[in-house]
């Protein structure tokens, strides 16, 4: 089984060897990567693992279009070979871990789990903050494992998926959360991280799943979206790769911050090997530990200006997200659809 997995990145090289040694673990065979831009030596480091054959390094370096830098790069991924070989194809972020609760944990055992899908959402699991200043040089998986409850009622942003689908003939191209240009004359079938067969609206529209309920009894994904403190500075200088004009402040951060409950269950699936093999490369070794002091220089460079220094001490005086109950987001759901009524019915 050939399982591809397509990422666009930014000045995340301190990321990538943790990154692709949990998704090697998890039954990802072929890596698909977009980098531009990059300043932290990114790029580089994709070159020398394409080198080693571990992943496909795509320069994505414009133009962009109207849909920006991600679903550019997702273009040029979609006629790579890997891409067009591959059984299952998957979408993600550097800040996204699949973890799959089923048989021995990868993603080969989720669909044998459940045979008759074409399309399996993972919903994301929102890991917060939880006070944690400084970055250092620590998997993520590890470091971060305070998040949003199992059920959560608001927002809907906290419930949305990746798409692990079939490649078949349902559909043509790769999207950032679902597979797009889909063939109308067919029918996949669609199943969530429970194994509940979803309705039509999930074929070609939907991009997150039910809140007010579980979703990820078979597998979730571990997103992490905030990182310390001090990272978090860095991301929002970066800049996001969909909405490239969204800046990211208090409200990204405030919408993501959870930590009511502690999940850990992702380290139960072992990379420990996978991730020496990287290191054992000299050459790797030295670009992350370059990648690592850049971070530590950057933040340094950032914090001589007033718009990212006053934004970190806004983040140092924030506590952690509450969890809305669900009385709290039924009223707002009421609002928000009141709302869209109106704007319906208006002339």
């Amino acid at each position: 089984m050939r399982i591809c997995a397509v990422m666009c990145v930014r000045n995340e090289a301190a990321f990538l060897l943790d990154w692709l040694a949990h998704h090697q673990a998890c039954g990802i065979t072929d890596f698909v990567v977009m980098s531009n831009d990059c300043d932290d030596g990114t790029d580089t480091v994709l070159d020398r693992l394409q080198a080693m054959g571990i992943v496909h390094h795509i320069r994505n370096d414009g133009p962009y279009g109207k849909q920006g830098i991600q679903f550019a790069g997702l273009k040029r991924a979609d006629d790579h070979p890997a891409v067009q070989n591959a059984d299952w194809l998957l979408a993600l972020d550097i800040d996204e871990y699949v973890n799959v609760h089923v048989g021995d944990r990868t993603l080969p055992a989720l669909t044998r789990a459940l045979p008759d899908a074409t399309a399996i959402t993972l919903t994301w699991r929102l890991f917060g903050n939880a006070g944690l200043r400084d970055y250092t040089d620590t998997p993520l998986r590890e470091t971060f494992t305070r998040a949003a409850p199992a059920i959560i009622n608001w927002p809907w942003r906290a419930t949305m998926f990746k798409t692990l689908y079939r490649n078949d003939a349902n559909y043509a191209r790769l999207g950032v959360h679902r597979p797009r240009a889909f063939d109308k004359s067919r029918a996949p079938r669609w199943f969530d991280g429970e194994g509940r067969l979803l309705g039509p609206e999930f074929t070609d529209k939907r991009i997150f799943s039910n809140y007010g309920q579980s979703n990820t009894a078979l597998a979730q994904l571990n997103h992490y979206p905030l990182g310390s403190m001090q990272g978090y500075i860095l991301k929002s200088a970066r800049g996001r790769a969909v909405h490239s004009d969204d800046s990211l402040g208090m409200d990204y951060w405030c919408e993501r911050n959870y930590a009511c409950a502690t999940d850990n269950t992702i380290t139960a699936l072992p990379c420990d090997t996978q991730r020496a093999a990287l290191a054992a490369d000299p050459q790797l070794a030295a670009l992350h530990a370059a990648a690592v002091a850049w971070r530590h220089a950057e933040f340094d460079r950032l914090m001589l200006h007033d718009g990212p220094r006053a934004l970190y001490a806004r983040l140092l005086m924030t506590p952690p997200s509450r969890s809305l109950t669900s009385d709290e987001a039924l009223l707002l759901r009421r609002y928000a659809q009141t709302a869209q009524n109106q704007m319906t019915h208006t002339p």
